[in-house]
């Protein structure tokens, strides 16, 4: 019996989120600007990199970190900004 090395691993399962998170938009059930869809993005964009880099496949190691810090910016937009007052208020 062969077992699965960790780079197919981890990249089957980074493939398998990225994947998720695209048929998830294209049945309308999440839409781009989702928290799921970014989540689930950065973490199987970040699950390809590693296994890119294990394997020393570096074009794809810098396509999944460009994919993984774009759905980290996405990710961002969702953090609570601060609503006690602006710049400039006085206290």
């Amino acid at each position: 019996m062969t077992l699965i090395s960790l780079p197919d691993l981890l990249a089957t399962i980074g493939v398998t989120l990225l994947l998720i998170a695209y048929l998830l938009n294209l049945l309308k059930k999440i839409d781009t600007e989702h928290l799921l869809y970014a989540i689930l993005n950065l973490f199987g964009a970040a699950l390809c990199g590693i296994s890119a880099y294990m394997v020393a496949f570096y074009p794809f190691v810098v396509l999944e970190s460009v994919w993984a810090m774009v759905a980290l910016f996405a990710l961002a937009k969702h953090v609570p900004r601060e609503t006690c007052g602006k710049v400039g208020d006085k206290i």
